[in-house]
């Protein structure tokens, strides 16, 4: 396993972050395919196994459950100071007008919610996992440092936003001297590349960190066009992200395929080898529900794609419609 510096931090990461949402109690969450805790427990044991020490979840996953999964599993099989849990506050968690956001009131229960359900004194990295149109910038900022101070969180991050809310953030935080985020959880992959038009030249000035997530497009660079999984035919989240681009992306999917046949490895390494040699990824998240998923990952580390492989890979990417601020 490799590491890397998260951002302008001193914070270690491997280069590899396992993704947790497909951990939880299926009935307490919109994707019937999460796996529960008996069907989790291996695969985190085999991540620490692999080198890798970057887990990153949110509190709605699964209602909470992904967290406590997480949680109970990283206590039994790891040392808590070599390892490096993220978690995400923003979206609804009960009923009534406080139950989502990044207002205080919300950030300040949340923390606490997230803290005992990891059973950990300290979350590694704490994200907002949307932007609150709602909340003041400077509101949601000194909360959030506010935690950092508490010692509730090491380092704080963003996720899925517009280069400008991002930007506007940053700038708050400096100009009251709070903390600053470190990273940017970001929608990236060969089929969805927004992102490089101004996100990523942004966090390479700013020296931000980006884990990307979905870096294999929900499975699609994975597989055959025409073949279909349990996750495909059930995860509406993924047909909204990727079914009104099908037609396009179909060719890139295959020069994915075409690639990895020639060089004799799964097309999940194909995928994140391309990933993994843009500045300034430092560790796509993989949502691992397999085994093999870990592996494949771990695998794409020396996996070296050529200039020409490159090229031939984006050349048939055309504008993508904006999805994933909501």
């Amino acid at each position: 396993m490799e590491y890397v510096k998260l951002g302008n931090t001193g914070l270690d990461v491997s280069r590899i972050c396992l993704g947790c949402m497909g951990f939880g109690e299926a009935d307490r969450w919109i994707h019937p395919w999460v796996l529960d805790e008996d069907r989790s427990r291996p695969i985190l044991k085999k991540a620490l196994e692999l080198g890798i020490n970057f887990f990153d979840t949110a509190n709605v996953y699964s209602d909470g459950t992904s967290e406590e999964i997480v949680g109970r599993a990283l206590k039994e099989y790891a040392n808590r100071d070599e390892v490096v849990i993220a978690t995400k506050v923003h979206f609804r968690m009960h009923p009534g007008p406080n139950g989502a956001g990044l207002s205080r009131k919300a950030i300040m229960s949340e923390i606490d919610k997230s803290l005992k359900r990891l059973g950990t004194d300290y979350i590694d990295l704490y994200q907002i996992h949307r932007w609150d149109y709602y909340t003041p910038i400077e509101e949601t900022m000194e909360a959030l440092h506010d935690v950092v101070k508490a010692g509730k969180a090491r380092y704080i991050g963003a996720s899925a936003m517009y280069a400008w809310q991002f930007q506007k953030a940053l700038y708050v935080a400096e100009r009251h001297g709070w903390t600053r985020f470190v990273s940017m959880q970001n929608h990236l992959n060969l089929l969805y590349r927004e992102e490089e038009r101004e996100m990523l030249p942004l966090c390479r000035e700013e020296k931000i960190g980006v884990i990307p997530y979905s870096p294999l497009a929900s499975g699609r660079l994975t597989r055959d066009w025409s073949e279909a999984t349990h996750r495909s035919e059930t995860d509406q989240v993924q047909r909204s992200k990727y079914d009104a681009t099908a037609d396009m992306d179909r060719v890139i999917v295959e020069r994915a395929a075409a690639i990895a046949e020639r060089r004799g490895v799964p097309r999940a390494q194909v995928a994140l080898a391309w990933l993994l040699q843009k500045e300034p990824v430092a560790a796509p998240i993989i949502g691992a529900t397999k085994i093999s998923h870990l592996e494949d990952g771990a695998a794409a580390l020396s996996l070296q794609l050529t200039a020409e492989e490159i090229a031939s890979l984006e050349e048939p990417y055309v504008p993508h419609r904006i999805v994933g601020f909501e």
